[in-house]
């Protein structure tokens, strides 16, 4: 695989199934290289693989977020990046005459349609904005922002403290325009409707000083006329939820919920009684993250049972649980394969699903245990882009606690004898573990010729609680463990060390590292703690744990998980900063950073790059502007083939790899 390639990408991903459970609904993205844009349709599936898949939306934009009216006859969906700006909402007839219906137009981005359960109503979740952006027609023009709590902005959203997500209700024939019924100074969102249509649940954080004590409950909203619409707490607070889902009886509501007072903690699939607002957890005992993604999805009623995901030693898997707690989870979709998306109606089970070597497809599971492929869409980009296939392997971690997930992808075509380079990556997160999925990056770097090293050190999710919680500094007074840089850093190398030993075709002297945001500051911390790497690339990297406690978007919840606030231990936030020992550097370093990234802001490529450049290190420093912290993944596709170009033209010079053909303004363009 070249950079060039990311232009060739498609992605399949939420699968939703009609009522009768004979059609899968989906969306299909792809990569517009040369309009520098993503352009994403609605697909439909015959759930029997009767005929083939067919495109329904137009996908000249961001079509999305497809959702089933309950007789089956009609679909909504979203649009955003339309010419004039605009974002919608739509309903579209399936299998009957009729044209496509506007429901609503708005200036922020719609989404989480859900139907009424008579189909007369949809709700969905939106920004809704102040009177300050109707006072001026740009910022430039517009009163100064009041900064009056923590939370104020988001990665990739901007400023949200005057522009809060709501809740709204629209009819379904359009007839008159939406109505918010959860709405601001508060964030809303996961809207869910009780069975007799007369009740929201929607996932909010609405006690006052909620930016200091941040716990999202589920509230209720009544949305009958002349109704009190005020939204009531279900939840206690003790437990923070989100993805709430009513089952079929409307007596209880299904969430994915978790400690608030310690990070990292799995979520749990948690029953809460509507009547009394008793919980009970059910997914304990597999103590295991059931919430693989941080936009997710609810838990899905099925009967008198939930259906779940989780990540487990790289794989995400599909459970089931008795939602009464009367018996354990059972697993339903296995295999070494991450599953990206689930949806379940009609006793028909859809879900998206993608391996190393493949990239995500939807499927349907017969009752039998039979699966399904209902799509090949990627198969054109395999047969025009060969696969590297990873080897896993564990390695037992130095601490002794258990094994170490990894995996080596070595690149093709080495003639008999000859090393190949390594390059040694590092997830982000920490919270997150690399999955057993297409990863464009790896197949890029093996594609230059580097073996590739990976794994899911301490501090990842896809094993125990007590494994993700390891990484919490010595100084938290509740679970305390190594701190960043500790076990974790451990873990790494002695990956590498065992990747080395088992490989005579890795070449020891010509090993690199990188990694971004969690894997940039472990990149960081690495070189300024060991000179074994010849080359380095430290991208959206954490460099100064006491700045970024002030900096990042999300500032106020590093107490949570380091067990202390940067005021009462600037010490234990300073000795965990890669900056620190930025003197003991000596890797050469390629920096890379988003100009808008409000996660990890560019202030902490500065102080590298500072830091390096005064004490005449060897450091280059590449700033990508308008991009955010998922530049890598979501970024303009320009941008994300000229970083992997960047990146692999850095490597070439140190390591020797296969450099690429540069034809924009880089010093080592063609």
């Amino acid at each position: 695989m070249q950079p060039a390639d990311i232009g060739r990408l498609v992605a399949v991903a939420d699968p939703k199934v009609s009522p009768d459970g004979r059609t899968v609904a989906f969306v299909v993205t792809r990569v517009d290289l040369e309009g520098n844009q993503y352009r994403s349709s609605v697909w439909l599936a015959a759930a029997d693989g009767s005929t083939p898949p067919y495109q329904l939306t137009a996908g000249k934009h961001g079509d999305g977020n497809p959702a089933w009216a309950p007789d089956g006859r009609r679909l909504a969906f979203t649009r955003s990046g339309s010419d004039d700006g605009a974002n919608s909402l739509h309903v579209i007839p399936v299998g009957m005459p009729g044209e496509t219906l506007t429901l609503c137009t708005r200036p922020e981005k719609i989404g989480q349609p859900v139907w009424s359960p008579d189909g007369s109503r949809i709700a969905f979740a939106s920004r809704e904005r102040t009177g300050r952006y109707a006072d001026g027609h740009d910022e430039q023009s517009r009163p100064p922002r009041r900064i009056d709590r923590l939370f104020s902005r988001v990665d990739g959203e901007g400023f949200i403290v005057d522009r809060p997500q709501s809740v709204f209700v629209v009819p379904s024939d359009g007839s008159t325009a939406p109505e918010v019924v959860a709405g601001g100074p508060y964030e809303h969102g996961n809207p869910t409707w009780s069975p007799d249509g007369t009740t929201l649940a929607v996932a909010t954080t609405r006690s006052k000083d909620s930016d200091l004590d941040p716990v999202d409950d589920i509230h209720l909203v009544t949305v009958v006329p002349g109704a009190d619409r005020e939204p009531r707490p279900l939840t206690d607070r003790t437990l923070s939820h989100r993805h709430p889902a009513f089952g079929p009886d409307g007596k209880w509501v299904a969430s994915l919920a978790e400690d608030p007072q310690v990070i990292p903690s799995h979520s749990q699939v948690v029953v809460t009684d509507v009547a009394g607002g008793q919980q009970r957890v059910v997914t304990a005992v597999l103590d295991r993250q059931c919430a693989p993604s941080a936009e997710g999805r609810p838990p899905i009623w099925d009967g008198e049972q939930l259906l779940f995901s989780i990540e487990d030693h790289g794989d995400v898997h599909v459970y089931r649980v008795p939602a009464d707690g009367s018996g354990g989870p059972e697993r339903l979709i296995g295999g070494m394969r991450t599953v990206t998306g689930i949806d379940l109606a009609g006793g028909t089970l859809a879900f998206v699903a993608g391996t190393p070597t493949e990239l995500p497809e939807l499927f349907v599971l017969d009752g039998d245990g039979t699966e399904r492929q209902l799509t090949s869409l990627g198969a054109a980009f395999h047969t025009a882009v060969p696969t590297a296939a990873p080897e896993h392997f564990t390695v037992p971690s130095p601490a002794g606690d258990g094994e170490v997930d990894a995996w080596l992808m070595r690149p093709a075509g080495v003639p008999e004898g000859e090393r190949v380079p390594v390059l040694l990556s590092i997830h982000g997160g920490p919270m997150t573990q690399y999955p057993n999925l297409w990863f464009d990056e790896f197949q890029m770097w093996a594609g230059a010729g580097y073996a590739v090293v990976y794994c899911n050190p301490h501090g990842s999710t896809g094993g125990s609680e007590a494994w993700v919680r390891s990484i919490r500094p010595p100084e938290a007074s509740t679970v305390p463990g190594t701190g960043w840089g500790g076990i974790d850093a451990d873990d790494v190398l002695a990956v590498l060390d065992a990747a080395l030993e088992r490989e005579p075709l890795l070449d020891r002297d010509r090993v690199g590292v990188l990694g971004g945001s969690y894997g940039g500051y472990m990149t960081s911390w690495l070189i300024g703690h060991t000179n074994r790497f010849a080359a380095a690339c430290s991208e959206r990297a954490v460099n100064n744990l006491l700045t970024l406690e002030t900096a990042s978007d999300a500032a106020g919840l590093f107490r949570f998980e380091f067990g202390a606030t940067h005021l009462d231990a600037p010490d234990a936030y300073l000795r965990m900063s890669p900056i620190t020992y930025a003197r003991d550097i000596e890797t050469p370093v390629l920096i890379l950073h988003s100009e808008d990234d409000l996660r990890c802001p560019i202030e902490q490529a500065d102080q590298l790059f500072v830091a390096l450049r005064l004490l005449g290190k060897p450091v280059e420093y590449w700033r990508f502007p308008r991009e955010g912290h998922e530049l890598s993944r979501s970024g303009s596709p320009r941008h994300r083939v000229q970083r992997a170009e960047i990146i692999l033209d850095w490597f070439g010079r140190h390591l020797g790899g296969t450099r690429p053909t540069i034809t924009w303004d880089h010093p080592s363009r063609a």
